[in-house]
């Protein structure tokens, strides 16, 4: 009865509005932080959580059975590349060109890996209770892979070296939100669709905490 009521169409669909809505002004706060702080993390990360609230609005469609070969795929494009944003925002803290101009290259090299891969795949209805869950083409795992994983370590690191910096508990709060949503962006990979929108909630939660 418990298991009816989470994988019902209303329950998916009410979960993946209410994150959306928590997302979309929090994407805006972070860009209009960057016009005060001049900090180009804040543009990173907004434009990782821009990205993020649009993988969202996907999934409310497809929480409403609305799907098909482009908006899948542009799902998966779109929760490779947040990932990768989020990740090049940590990365810009540490305030070093070199690392920034090798992510940056490597970023948009795996970037095209993904769009490439996911052009001349077929992707099968991943749809299953209403949640994005189901078996991906190996190509698509491996390009994504490639792009996700590297970039949820490099987060996992500069978190830490922040943390260590500056004890803050928004900082903590910040980092501990970006891991959070990062790993969400790869959890289609590993298929747990319940851990999807559980860690799309928290991470929003967590991110909210720490720049309000």
């Amino acid at each position: 009865m418990v298991y009816n009521l989470f994988a019902s169409e209303s329950f998916v669909g009410f979960s993946t509005i209410v994150i959306l809505l928590l997302t979309a002004p929090l994407a805006f706060l972070m860009l209009k932080k960057y016009a005060h702080k001049k900090n180009l993390s804040y543009v990173l990360w907004g434009t990782g959580l821009v990205l993020f609230a649009i993988g969202v609005l996907l999934e409310v469609l497809f929480a409403f059975n609305v799907y098909n070969q482009i908006l899948i795929k542009l799902y998966l494009e779109v929760v490779a590349l947040l990932v990768g944003f989020l990740a090049f925002g940590s990365i810009y803290m540490l305030k070093s060109k070199k690392i920034n101009l090798a992510y940056g290259v490597f970023f948009t090299a795996a970037a095209i890996f993904v769009a490439y891969t996911l052009a001349v795949s077929k992707i099968s209805n991943l749809i299953t209770n209403h949640v994005v869950f189901g078996v991906l083409p190996l190509l698509v795992v491996t390009s994504s892979s490639i792009l996700t994983f590297p970039a949820a370590v490099i987060i996992a690191v500069v978190a830490a070296l922040s943390y260590k910096k500056s004890g803050s508990l928004k900082m903590i709060s910040i980092i501990a939100g970006v891991i959070i949503v990062s790993i969400a962006g790869t959890l289609y990979i590993l298929q747990f669709p319940p851990l999807l929108y559980y860690s799309e909630f928290i991470g929003i939660l967590l991110l909210w905490f720490g720049f309000i």
